[in-house]
C-alpha cells in the first residue's frame, strides 16, 4: 500500500511538472506578428539566428516594423494611419 501511495504521488508530480514545461509553448502559439503597431524603439523582430532588429524601429507606427500581439487582434488595432497588419508595410520615407 505505501509503495502504492508514493508511485501515485511521484507520477501526479511528474504530470504536473509536464503540464507546467507545455503551457508557455502554448501561449506562444497564441501570439502574431503584427506590422504597424509599435511604437518607436519598441518594435520586436528577429534577422535570424544570432541577430535581433528588436528596438529599431525609428518613427511610431512604422509599417516594416512588427510587434507580437494577441492571435485575432492586430487588425483591430487602430492607430493614427489606420489599422494594424499581419503583413510588412512600406519602410518609412
Amino acid at each position: 500500500m505505501k509503495n502504492s501511495v508514493i508511485t501515485l504521488a511521484l507520477a501526479g508530480s511528474l504530470a504536473s511538472a509536464l503540464a507546467t514545461i507545455a503551457a508557455p509553448a502554448a501561449h506562444a502559439q497564441e501570439k502574431e506578428k503584427c506590422y504597424g503597431v509599435a511604437m518607436k524603439g519598441q518594435n520586436d523582430c528577429a534577422a535570424g539566428p544570432g541577430t535581433t532588429c528588436a528596438g529599431t524601429s525609428k518613427v511610431d507606427y512604422q509599417k516594416n516594423a512588427w510587434k507580437l500581439v494577441p492571435a485575432g487582434t492586430c487588425e483591430k488595432m487602430k492607430t493614427p494611419g489606420g489599422f494594424g497588419s499581419l503583413k510588412q508595410g512600406p519602410a518609412p520615407t
